[in-house]
C-alpha cells in the first residue's frame, strides 16, 4: 500500500489540469481518445504520482512519492516497491474524478492509501 497526503494528490490534479489547458489536453496510457483527467501511480525507482496534462518540450511533471516507497527516505524503497507493486516498472492511471468525489465525501481526510492487488486498485481515505 502507498500513502500520500490529500493535499499532494489535490496538487497533482491542478498540476495536470493546468498542464493540459496550456498544453492542450491530456496525455493517455493507452489512446487520445480516453485521455482525461487523472493522475499515473507509477512504480520505477520507488513508487509516486504524477500529473498527466501534457507538458511543453522540456518541462517536468509534478512528481509525488509515496510516504513509504521514496527513494530519498526509504533505504528499502525498492523492496518496499517489490512487495506492493511488483518487481516489474508499471503505471497505473487513476481518473481525477473519482479521487475528487472520494476526497469530497471524506473532508476529514488528510491521507489517501492506494492498494494494489492483482488486477485491481483499492483507494482509501485515512485521517492521520
Amino acid at each position: 500500500m502507498f500513502t500520500f497526503s490529500v493535499t499532494d494528490v489535490r496538487a497533482v490534479i491542478t498540476r495536470g489540469r493546468i498542464d493540459a489547458f496550456s498544453h492542450g489536453g491530456f496525455r493517455s496510457l493507452h489512446s487520445e481518445v480516453d485521455a482525461r483527467p487523472g493522475l499515473w501511480l507509477v512504480g520505477d525507482e520507488g513508487v509516486y504520482i504524477m500529473s498527466n496534462g501534457r507538458l511543453a518540450d522540456g518541462q517536468r511533471p509534478l512528481v509525488v512519492y509515496a510516504q513509504e516507497c521514496d527513494p530519498k527516505t526509504n533505504p528499502d524503497d525498492w523492496h518496499y516497491k517489490r512487495q506492493h507493486f511488483g518487481g516489474d516498472d508499471g503505471v497505473e492511471f487513476i481518473d481525477a474524478a473519482v479521487l475528487i468525489k472520494l476526497i469530497a465525501a471524506a473532508p476529514e481526510a488528510t491521507h489517501l492509501r492506494i492498494t494494489l492487488t492483482d488486477g485491481e486498485i483499492s483507494l482509501a481515505l485515512l485521517r492521520r
